[in-house]
């Protein structure tokens, strides 16, 4: 079937894979959240889910924990959050959220990839419409008695859908519905291996192998800079 065929079938989880692996993007979205809402998971759910992802990484208690506490240093105010839009190799769309103390810095390492790879950034905003933005949840299989009861009875919760992948279940709904459906399942008693905002194209695109061998040059890029969180593109 094709590289294209492997590479639409393993999207899903590739890139986020790829990018939690990296205990230093995790540990920052750990200290974000921490000082966005405060230190305690128990009331705080964004530090709740930034946790429980580095969790499903293995990612050691102590570097948890360091995480955490780096939030009450003082120069961690200077983090943000930033998001760049450009276009690659072939038109494709890509979408890049960072977590960074130098903007400047950052602004710069992005547009040398996109440039280098003979594309470029473009204006905040021009590709905002081209991506759906959806809340993900990923679960064991084993975990679920009945995908289709499992699916009614998060519907109120803001559930649109739910997809079965190999052994994982994926429950899919609107990205502002990302609380209320970390609430109806863990109501529910079921483990959330992890869970995140996801941008998914709306018009997605068809690339040749060929194309996007060039294109993944870009993308792998990008994501081995520590202040790249997530990488989204258009690719079907």
């Amino acid at each position: 079937m094709g590289r294209a065929f492997e590479y639409r079938r393993a999207a899903k989880e590739k890139r986020w894979d790829k990018m939690s692996r990296v205990f230093p993007k995790l540990g920052k979205a750990i200290t974000l959240a921490a000082k966005e809402s405060g230190s305690d998971p128990d009331t705080n759910a964004k530090l709740r889910t930034a946790i429980q992802n580095a969790k499903a990484e293995n990612m050691p208690k102590d570097n948890i924990e360091a995480a955490i506490k780096r939030a009450e240093q003082k120069d961690i105010s200077q983090y943000s959050e930033i998001n760049y839009e450009g276009k690659g190799p072939h038109g494709v769309l890509v979408f890049v959220e960072c977590a960074t103390d130098n903007p400047t810095r950052t602004v710069a390492n992005v547009k040398s990839y996109f440039n280098k790879s003979g594309g470029g950034l473009v204006p905040n905003g021009s590709l905002e419409y081209m991506f759906n933005r959806k809340s993900v949840f990923e679960i064991e299989l084993s975990e679920i008695n009945d995908p289709e009861e499992l699916e009614l009875e998060l519907i109120d919760y803001g559930c649109e859908s739910i997809e079965i992948i190999d052994d994982k279940v994926f429950v899919y709904g609107d990205y502002t519905s990302f609380g209320n459906l970390t609430t109806g399942i863990e109501k529910l008693n079921i483990s959330i291996i992890k869970s995140n905002l996801q941008r998914y194209p709306s018009s997605p695109v068809n690339f040749t192998d060929e194309q996007l061998d060039e294109i993944e040059k870009l993308l792998d890029k990008i994501e081995e800079d520590d202040d790249i969180q997530f990488v989204f593109t258009n690719i079907a």
